[in-house]
């Protein structure tokens, strides 16, 4: 009986140590990662300063100084897990040359509604000139690049 009660006190206790240490990747900064964060957590508020006017049904106009993508996620969504960190990839590999932000819909659901996401993860890319243009679903960093390079940078497609 006492050897019971120690295994399920140890199971117990590696439990509750895992719950306050695993995932560390989310939890702390890189150490190679610049002082300014790579991928930005975008609100309705940001959208609505960095992206464009939400009244303005009409004509989208973009108000930023640089392309960027915007990743429309859930936590508990596994295609977005997926994603994540192959944007994070691309946001470092892109860095000076686009923005990148990702959009917590059940958080920000509003803006999510707003901009008619229905399917997660969406990626939405923003050249500086011309309409966004959307991947819906889970794609390849190639896949990514490739709509970074023809969309955002206006490089012609191989």
């Amino acid at each position: 009986m006492k050897k019971i009660l120690i295994a399920a006190a140890v199971v117990v206790i590696g439990v509750i140590i895992y719950a306050f240490t695993g995932n560390k990747e989310d939890k702390t900064e890189r150490k190679d990662a610049p002082a300014k964060e790579l991928v930005m957590q975008m609100t309705k508020d940001l959208y609505q300063k960095e992206i464009a006017d939400l009244n303005n049904t009409k004509e989208f106009k973009y108000k930023g100084k640089k392309p960027a993508i915007i990743d429309f996620y859930a936590d508990w969504c596994g295609p977005c897990r997926q994603v994540a960190p192959l944007l994070k990839d691309l946001a470092k590999e892109y860095q000076d040359k686009i923005i990148v932000y990702r959009v917590n819909v059940d958080n920000e659901r509003e803006l999510a509604t707003t901009l008619g996401i229905q399917s997660l993860p969406t990626i939405v890319f923003i050249p500086m000139k011309g309409d966004p243009q959307a991947i819906v679903g889970s794609a390849g960093k190639d896949t990514f690049k490739k709509a970074i390079e023809e969309v955002l940078l206006g490089k012609p497609a191989k």
